[in-house]
């Protein structure tokens, strides 16, 4: 089992993924001034600016805000995708963290993983799913707008859509219009695993 990641953590780790310190060391190199004018013109130290684009420190908000009206910068410069930048994020497998179906449920249908979490502006969702046996009683239906699409990777599963219930085995996969009840439970001895990709609706 993974280790627990603080709060603090996981905001670090999510925030570093947008590389601010190198957004605004190249935007005081654009203007060419130093960090000791930047300094004054925020109330910032020269120290701490520099361990700002150094990564060795993560900006608050306000701290942001104070540096983009300096540059005469949105926030959205620092956590927009650039125009015309192809999307390329990679997501390592140390980095990622566990979540249970719903936080306050007392035995989860299932356990996901977050496989694209740093990426930005992306079409789609997709998970990494360990699902425990349980029984049909265990699990209740949900919905959702757009599409979903599963595949096993190991173990069995059962899968309900429309009160109508189907087996799914290892190399089997699914497409479902998601705005249909539907509801998942592992059937195997050990929990199944799959990966589930969900996309929102067309408009």
């Amino acid at each position: 089992m993974k280790p627990t990641e603080s709060g603090a953590e996981t905001i670090q780790r999510v925030l570093s993924g947008y590389d601010l310190g190198r957004k605004i060391r190249q935007l005081r190199l654009r203007k060419k001034i130093a960090l000791v004018d930047l300094g004054k013109h925020t109330g910032l130290s020269s120290s701490m600016l520099s361990q700002l684009e150094n990564g060795k420190l993560i900006p608050t908000l306000p701290t942001l805000a104070r540096i983009a009206m300096v540059f005469d910068v949105g926030l959205e410069h620092f956590f927009g995708d650039k125009r015309g930048e192809k999307l390329f994020a990679v997501v390592r497998a140390k980095e990622r963290m566990r979540f249970p179906e719903r936080a306050d449920a007392p035995n989860p249908a299932y356990f996901f993983e977050c496989l694209a979490f740093s990426s930005h502006g992306k079409g789609l969702q997709a998970y990494l799913a360990d699902f425990p046996r349980r029984a049909p009683s265990e699990v209740s239906d949900h919905y959702h707008e757009g599409s979903e699409f599963l595949y096993v990777l190991e173990g069995a599963l059962a899968i309900r859509f429309q009160n109508e219930e189907h087996e799914l085995r290892t190399g089997d996969s699914v497409h479902l219009d998601a705005s249909a009840p539907h509801s998942y439970r592992g059937i195997s001895k050990n929990p199944a695993r799959a990966i589930v990709i969900t996309v929102p609706p067309r408009i």
